[in-house]
């Protein structure tokens, strides 16, 4: 077991199946030492996607939750990738969309859910650039999306 994997069981989290993709793209694609994660969406532990828009009917503790899912379906599409956690050199930069009403402006707070989440599994190598942005809607009726750029090791 890697050492992100027992950070992961520390945590009491367990890594979902990996999402597979619901349009014409793969989930994960390797170039130049980079692995980069196409956007994933919140499943809950009992697999259903949380759906719904910030300011509406989600408020910002579900949001920040949804995006830590998010975030656990990232290190899953990592784990498939790259077969072993211990790979991830470096969280480079998260993208986060937060679907929400047009005078929400509290993106940042959700998406911190996937932040924190990266900084306490991979520590120090958690740490990353991000972008945090609000759109009016995302695909299934998801509250929340996340992609990642991950740097890796040979």
């Amino acid at each position: 077991m890697s050492q992100f994997e027992q950070q992961l069981a520390l945590l009491g989290l367990v890594l979902p199946e990996p999402a597979a993709p619901v349009a014409a793209y793969v989930p994960t694609v390797i170039t130049d030492g980079f692995l980069h994660i196409s956007g994933q969406l919140p499943f809950a532990a009992d697999g259903t996607l949380i759906k719904g828009r910030l300011g509406d009917d989600v408020d910002i503790a579900q949001g920040a939750a949804a995006a830590e899912r998010c975030g656990l379906m990232l290190i899953a599409q990592m784990k498939a990738a790259l077969g072993d956690l211990d790979r991830v050199s470096q969280i480079v930069k998260l993208g986060g969309f937060v679907a929400c009403t047009p005078d929400f402006i509290d993106q940042p707070k959700v998406v911190n859910g996937a932040s924190e989440l990266m900084g306490k599994v991979f520590g120090e190598s958690g740490r990353h650039a991000r972008s945090a942005v609000g759109v009016p809607a995302l695909p299934l009726g998801a509250c929340v999306e996340v992609d990642a750029i991950v740097r890796i090791r040979d």
